[in-house]
């Protein structure tokens, strides 16, 4: 049963921070929007600078684990297979690109920059062509390399390190145990703040857009009240989802939504001018890619303009605030896969579809423009951003049906965002639990549905721009000593790969026992029962007897055994390094056949299988005696104890001579 699990600093420290920013709007709402534009003015000017290297750094660290010689590290144990199959996990990383953002910036973005582009003609050929090379890199593979470090690291540490899903355990091969205390409290603080305020700039953009919506085909007014109301309606949804674990219609919505948009894209391309279309996606490619290494680095340093300040700058804050609710959505779903297959698929592929989901609406809106139109949708948008896509469905046909299927759409992908969003944080705020008692999640619904209202009503979307870029500064460091802590882990992983490696001319675990007793084991197919019975008259006295021993010369060890897996483990904490691990569970393999008859009726061998610490390859050792097993245990001591020594490092206590 579900109950209240909080890790207090976290949970109270993080509730503290974000109280602040809402009493400070609802306190004094009229100084609220100077305070924020002012905060938000300070921050760019001083550190806007960091925000863009920063993501640079990203993207280079992370395109050179595509290629480098860490790629082949698995997100778990070294013999851990994919939870999923790589079309369907292809299909969860192309549904993760979806949401809010693309609703309201697929037509408003390339306008805004036809009409107003950095450093072209304004509605000229080159303000074409400006407009999209800047839209694709805001929405491009630098995104989504923000939410690769923190997908990748919570997907490492946590499938392979068996950590908890929480930020502070990517920092673990930097601060060891150390995670556990203030510093790893701060982590997960600034990791809460930036999830909820990028949380509440999502909903802020939805909310408007349901407004706008509404106003084209209802006539309801555009105001603040209208805007707090839907927020209101649709916080109550998402927050009833999280009493109710309603999960797998939320699911159901989620999936029917996402081909509802995948739909009208097509709807778009189909009654557009498809041909030119597909002309255009090619070349706004080669544009993308030609002015990508410039745009990572320009600032307009000798040129200060308060464009990239109001775009540039402000995506990456938002990348890097929304980063957790992404990357822990792609680190559960990456179980098993390579280094190398998550981030080569994360950069790739939502950001394939996200090229082709801004060429179709935002070359058309520019065709339209320049065509039927004769600028006024560009006026239109420069008017107002939220009614972008309703105006721009005016001049294609059946404009009733598609903005109503537009709202529906935003309403859905709201409803979805502060649900999952209330999930991540709590999972945060807990420690890295997900079996919480559903009233956390409301609590957490409900707060960011607040900071949404209350910054919209002190501020509009510049409030909750400002919120976004101050709660992203800090924890940008953070992603920066993510990424470094990567590194190291891997190394040390790759370190002891070699040191395995090197001694693979050691005879293999199980050669002592008889020949006869393994060729009875291959063909007489150990059932369940038969490798818990291992477990528990063998492994484990084993694992007993080496603690013992290990206790007697002043060393900590530790025998435990899960109730509900059964898997039995002996630990020896250490100061520094990873603990070491020497466990034995039960796994299941699909029986060799030899006829067709036997493929389709076979059924399942069991081992009693070995696990480590390190993730490291296990094998099976059923049928070894007590003796045996304990020779095997003191030869992966003694290869860690090697990779400790290699790496300078020591346990928290050396055994006494005797």
């Amino acid at each position: 049963m579900s109950r209240f699990v909080i890790n207090a600093p976290v949970f109270f420290g993080s509730a503290a921070i974000i109280a602040v920013f809402v009493g400070i709007g609802t306190l004094v709402p009229g100084q609220a929007e100077a305070l924020f534009t002012a905060m938000q003015a300070g921050i760019l000017s001083r550190f806007g600078w960091l925000y863009l290297l920063a993501v640079a750094i990203f993207l280079f660290s992370m395109i050179f684990l595509v290629f480098g010689r860490y790629g082949d590290l698995k997100l778990g144990p070294d013999d851990s297979e994919p939870d999923f199959p790589f079309l369907s996990w292809m299909a969860m990383l192309f549904a993760a690109g979806m949401g809010i953002g693309l609703m309201y910036f697929a037509v408003g973005e390339p306008m805004t920059h036809f009409a107003l582009p950095p450093e072209a003609e304004p509605l000229s050929v080159a303000a074409q062509r400006q407009a999209m090379s800047v839209t694709f890199f805001h929405w491009g593979i630098h995104a989504w390399a923000v939410y690769a470090v923190v997908g990748l690291s919570l997907a490492y540490f946590g499938h392979r390190y068996n950590l908890p899903l929480t930020i502070r355990s990517g920092l673990y091969p930097i601060l060891k145990e150390r995670i556990n205390g203030p510093i790893g409290h701060a982590v997960d603080i600034f990791a809460i703040c930036g999830t909820l305020f990028g949380l509440a700039t999502s909903l802020g953009f939805g909310v408007l857009q349901i407004n706008a919506g509404l106003n084209y085909l209802l006539g309801v007014p555009v105001s603040i009240y209208v805007q707090i109301l839907l927020v209101i309606v649709v916080t109550a949804i998402a927050t009833i989802s999280a009493i109710t674990g309603v999960e797998r219609g939320v699911r159901i919505l989620s999936e029917i939504n996402l081909s509802v948009a995948v739909l009208l894209m097509l709807f778009v391309l189909s009654v557009g001018p498809t041909t030119i279309l597909m002309r255009d996606f090619v070349q706004n490619i080669g544009l993308y890619l030609d002015t990508l290494m410039l745009r990572t680095f320009n600032i307009y340093a000798y040129e200060p303009r308060p464009w990239i300040d109001k775009w540039t700058l402000f995506y990456w804050a938002w990348w890097i605030s929304w980063s957790p609710f992404v990357g822990m959505f792609i680190a559960r779903i990456s179980r098993g896969r390579t280094v190398r297959e998550f981030v080569a698929a994360v950069l790739f592929i939502p950001a394939g579809f996200t090229f082709f989901w801004m060429t179709v609406f935002g070359n058309t809106a520019m065709y339209v423009d320049m065509t039927v139109a004769n600028g006024a949708l560009a006026r239109e948008v420069q008017a107002d951003l939220s009614v972008a896509l309703f105006q721009f469905f005016q001049y294609l046909p059946l404009p009733a049906l598609t903005s109503t299927l537009t709202v529906a759409l935003v309403a859905i992908f709201f409803v979805t965002s502060a649900d999952s969003g209330s999930l991540v944080i709590d999972t945060i705020a807990a420690g890295g639990r997900t079996d919480t008692h559903p009233l956390q999640r409301v609590f957490w619904c409900a707060l960011g549905g607040a900071v949404a209202a209350v910054l919209l009503a002190a501020g509009g979307l510049s409030a909750l721009q400002s919120a976004t870029i101050s709660t992203a500064l800090p924890f940008s460091l953070v992603m920066l000593a993510l990424v470094w802590s990567l590194f190291q882990g891997m190394n040390a992983d790759v370190a002891l790969s070699r040191t395995l490696l090197n001694g693979a001319s050691q005879a293999h675990p199980a050669s002592g026992v008889p020949w006869q007793k393994r060729l009875a084991l291959v063909l007489s197919a150990p059932d369940e029962k038969d490798i818990e019975r291992f477990l528990e008259k063998s492994a484990l006295p084993a694992l007993k007897a080496v603690a013992d021993e290990l206790g007697r010369r002043s060393l900590n060890a530790v025998v435990e055994r899960d109730a509900e897996t059964g898997a039995v483990s002996l630990t020896v904490p250490a100061q520094g390094v990873r603990d070491f691990i020497y466990g034995v569970r039960t796994s299941e393999h699909k029986l060799p056949a030899f006829t067709a008859f036997e493929a389709m009726n076979m059924g399942l061998r069991y081992e009693a299988h070995t696990f480590f610490s390190d993730g490291s390859r296990g094998y099976d050792i059923m049928g070894m005696s007590q003796e045996q097993i304990i020779n095997d245990v003191l030869v992966q001591f003694e290869r860690y104890l090697g990779l400790v020594k290699s790496t300078e490092t020591a346990l928290l206590v050396t055994a006494p001579e005797h």
